[in-house]
This record gives structure tokens, sequence and C-alpha cells, in this order.
């Protein structure tokens, strides 16, 4: 009689933990492979998909007032152009008078960086590092040596430069487009996109969306207000301390806010810069208590009371998204990065929690508490969506 003895599989030879470990090992891979694919697309159509980007933002900005005239009873196009076109005014008008007001002041500026440079090579002189004339003189002899001998790739970098320029403008007028189009028939593409889906996850993303933008136009009013307290704050410093190109400044000091925690900072530093090399350490040193400041305001007061009540992100996850944004896409990437954390914050904690689709009992986005109060909110909630929500929802007082 012959035996034959079975030869034992792969699960019964491995444990289940490297079992476990491989099936996460290849699904992670693939992840990773389908991520990098993604950016290599969006890389090769960033001409296209920066300026979508940016009308998404701007829709999530004028979105509300374009839906407040619609309510007066303006048509839909009609709403969109005059909120379109007012944004437009309010824009330029803002960017001519900040450019009027840096060519009145250059020639002063000048002639005030002249003196400053001036007192700074004293200071390097006579000061603690004691650096003498020929080795200053030795410092710009190398840096104008670089620059002659770079002056290939200085040429190559202006032709560069006039190629962005191009696609700047390009960008431009697809923004325009494309906002306009968000503006007026925003809610009609979203459900269009969520009829390309299957139909069991058609309601689940549709709410999911909707949610989502309310976080974004919550986010991007915030920023906002955020951004302009931070720019009158620092402005009035650099107007009463009577530094040049005040107002240039206060408006870069705008928006740089956009990027939280590291954009503000960074534009006053600039301000900082600016008071030493043109009016000295005294006003530099003014001006840096300024920032700080405001800074502080921001950090304690601000982003507290009116970013946390847009939404709810760890100030890690914050720098994270940022540094990861602009490692990726640059300056592009540091804007778009926290919004685009706010909005997957909200979707997937809606999604874990209502994943047939079902509203929230209060109708409110569910990622504006912080994470650690979640599991507190959802005992709180009616298990069966089915149920009426509690006395102290808004659902229930309205």
């Amino acid at each position: 009689m012959v035996v034959e003895q079975k030869r034992a599989s792969a699960d019964e030879v491995l444990p289940r933990g490297v079992r476990t470990a491989g099936a996460w090992a290849w699904r992670f891979i693939a992840f990773i492979i389908s991520a990098y694919l993604l950016l290599r697309l969006i890389s090769l159509l960033s001409v296209v998909v920066i300026p979508v980007v940016v009308a998404i933002l701007l829709a999530a900005m004028f979105q509300p007032a374009a839906a407040a005239l619609v309510r007066r009873g303006m048509k839909r196009s009609l709403a969109a152009v005059v909120v379109l076109f007012s944004a437009l005014i309010l824009v330029f008008g803002g960017l001519g008078l900040i450019i009027r007001t840096f060519i009145n002041q250059l020639d002063s500026l000048s002639s005030q960086v002249s003196d400053g440079i001036t007192e700074v090579q004293k200071w390097l002189t006579s000061g603690p590092l004691h650096i003498t004339d020929d080795q200053i003189g030795q410092y710009v002899d190398r840096i104008q040596k670089a620059i002659t001998e770079n002056q290939g790739a200085l040429t190559s970098g202006a032709l560069s430069t006039a190629t962005t320029l191009g696609e700047v403008i390009t960008g431009f007028f697809l923004v325009l487009f494309t906002l306009f189009f968000f503006l007026r028939d925003g809610g009609q593409i979203w459900s269009f996109l969520c009829r390309l889906l299957p139909r069991e996850a058609r309601v689940a993303t549709a709410r999911a969306g909707h949610y989502s933008w309310h976080t974004l136009v919550s986010y991007v009013h915030a920023t906002v207000l955020v951004a302009f307290v931070d720019a009158v704050g620092i402005g009035i410093g650099l107007f009463v301390m009577r530094i040049p190109l005040a107002l240039p400044l206060a408006a870069l000091v705008f928006l740089g806010a956009f990027i939280p925690v590291v954009g503000a900072t960074v534009t006053g530093a600039v301000a900082v810069l600016v008071a030493l090399v043109a009016d000295g350490w005294v006003s530099a040193l003014i001006i840096l208590a300024v920032v700080i400041a405001v800074q502080q305001l921001e950090g304690h007061v601000l982003q507290p009371l009116i970013m946390g009540r847009a939404v709810a992100l760890h100030p890690l996850a914050v720098i994270l998204a940022i540094a990861t944004g602009i490692v990726v896409a640059g300056i592009v990437g540091g804007l778009i990065a926290v919004p685009l954390l706010a909005v997957l914050n909200t979707a997937i904690r809606y999604l874990v929690r209502h994943p047939s689709g079902e509203p929230t009992p209060d109708r409110e986005p569910p990622g504006t508490e912080p994470a650690e109060d979640d599991d507190a909110a959802t005992d709180e909630r009616p298990k069966d969506p089915t149920d009426p929500p509690s006395a102290e929802s808004s659902l229930a007082n309205a």
C-alpha cells in the first residue's frame, strides 16, 4: 500500500504573523506605487491641476456670496459674473495700490538700503566679529566672480522665467473660467461626478463631499480672517515706525499667512530685515517685537477661537502636511496641504462613522471637534440613524 504524503502549503508552514505582514506588505507597496504614479501624473498636468485647485479654494471663499445673490432672485450665471468681477476689481485694485506705493518709495528705499549696508559693514569691522575691510572685499569679489561664471545659468533662468510667465498667464485665465463654472454649477458638477461611482457608494460619497465642502468653506474664511488680522497688526507697526514699503510688506504678510504657522513667520522676518537695512537695529527690534506679539495673538487667541471652529487638526499634523506639501509641490503644495488635510479629515471621519451615507444628527461636519473627543461624541449620538437626535443637537432646536 502506497501512502501519498501531502505537501504542506505556505499557509501551514509560515506563522500567522508572517502571513499577515506579507499581506500588508504587498498592499503597502501597491499603495506607494499608486501614489507615486498619481504624483507623476499630477506633475505632468500641473499647468491644469494647479489652476483647478486654486479655483476650488477661491470658490470656497466666494461661493457663499454667489449663493446669497441667488437666494435674492438673481440668476446663477449673473451671480457668478458679479462675484467674479467684484473679486477681480478688489484684487487688481489692491495690486495697483501696492505697486504704486512700491514705485513711489523705491528711490528713498535705495538710499536707505545703501546707508544700512554701510552701517552693517561698519558693524562687521568694529563689532565682535572683527572682520577686516579686505575680507569684506574678498567676499564681494567672490560674489561678483560667481555671478560672472554663472551668466549662462542666469540666462537660462531668465528664459525659464519667461516660460513660467506664459504658464502663469495661461493658468490665470484657466482659473477665471474654472471659478466661474464652480460658482455657477458647483453642485451639479459634484452630482455628476458622484453618478460615475457604483450605486452603493453614491450617497455616502455625495454626503461626505457635502460635509467636506462646508469644512473647506469654513477653513478658507477663517484663514482669510486670521491673515487679515496678521497683516493689519504688523502693518500698523510698520506704519508707526515709518518703515519703507509698509503697505507692500503688510500685503506680503497677508499672503504668507495662508500657509499656517510658517507663512506669517517667514514674511514677518522679511519685514524685520527691511526695517534693519532701512532704519537700523532699534527699528528692527521693535518690528520684531510687533511680529512676535501678533504671532502670539494668532496662536493663543485667533487659532483656537476662529480656526478651531472651522476644523480640528493637531499642530503636528499641520506642520508635517506643510513640509510634505512644500517638498512635493513647492509653495503651491504648502498652500494647499492644510486645506487638503482638513477635507480628508472630514471625509474620512464621516465615512467611518456613517458608511451607509446617513446624515449626522446635528447636520454638522464631523471634522470640527478634536479627535480625542470622538469616542465621547459617538456615545452621545443615537445608535440608530432613524432615532431622533438629542435635545442638545442643532437639528432638534431647528
